[in-house]
């Protein structure tokens, strides 16, 4: 920490800011603190789909310190917030040492690895009503407080589904009483109920998380 407090560089994360894309060069790694950040798998086509979050339990730009430099992927903001970053060269320095922060960003890197594991089973087997429900509490759990401000076109493209596909699971959750959603805000109004009515996919990446990665684990 002593080495990297005068290199951490804190930073704006407007919504919407793409901080990679796919295939690109990529000269940091981000901390968000208060902002959540998709990562984004694009097609030709244009179209695209969340493989996973990252909030501030995790780093932004994996590939760096895992020697690919650059990814398939795209980083997009989908809730703003501030966050810090740190240049390749200093994480890669870090990196090497193979200390606490090495094995700390291996453990990250498995935690995400199943995350975006358990999504692709999600999203082939699980209705659209789990798989919102499984990003709202993995989003809520990057966030401080109950509510999300997003679009449900924006959601839409998180899901790669349809927005009406979003607009008619979000009734559903509404009308359950679990959430309350009024001009791209969500509230969630009811979390026990919210992961009673989702998959098993949430819990399976929140232990992995809690496993991987206690309270307490970086000092």
């Amino acid at each position: 920490m002593q080495r990297w407090l005068p290199l951490l560089e804190p930073v704006d994360l407007s919504l919407g800011l793409v901080l990679y894309e796919s295939g690109a060069h990529m000269p940091y790694v981000y901390f968000p603190t208060s902002a959540i950040v998709s990562l984004l798998y694009v097609l030709e086509s244009g179209a695209s789909a969340e493989i996973a979050v990252v909030g501030y339990e995790g780093v932004v730009g994996v590939s760096i310190f895992m020697g690919g430099g650059s990814t398939p992927s795209r980083a997009v903001v989908q809730s703003a917030g501030r966050g810090y970053r740190l240049s390749a060269q200093a994480i890669k320095a870090e990196f090497e040492r193979s200390g606490p922060v090495m094995h700390l960003m291996l453990r990250y890197t498995q935690a995400l690895i199943t995350q975006m594991a358990q999504t692709a089973v999600c999203n082939r087997h699980h209705s659209l009503d789990q798989q919102l429900c499984r990003w709202l509490l993995l989003s809520l759990d990057r966030l401080q407080g109950n509510q999300l401000v997003m679009t449900q076109e924006l959601i839409a493209n998180m899901l790669g589904v349809r927005r009406e596909g979003v607009t008619e699971a979000a009734m559903k959750l509404q009308k359950a009483g679990l959430i309350s959603y009024a001009r791209g805000h969500i509230n969630v109004r009811d979390r026990p109920g919210l992961e009673a009515r989702t998959c098993e996919c949430y819990e399976v990446v929140k232990k992995e998380y809690d496993r991987l990665l206690p309270k307490g684990v970086a000092s």
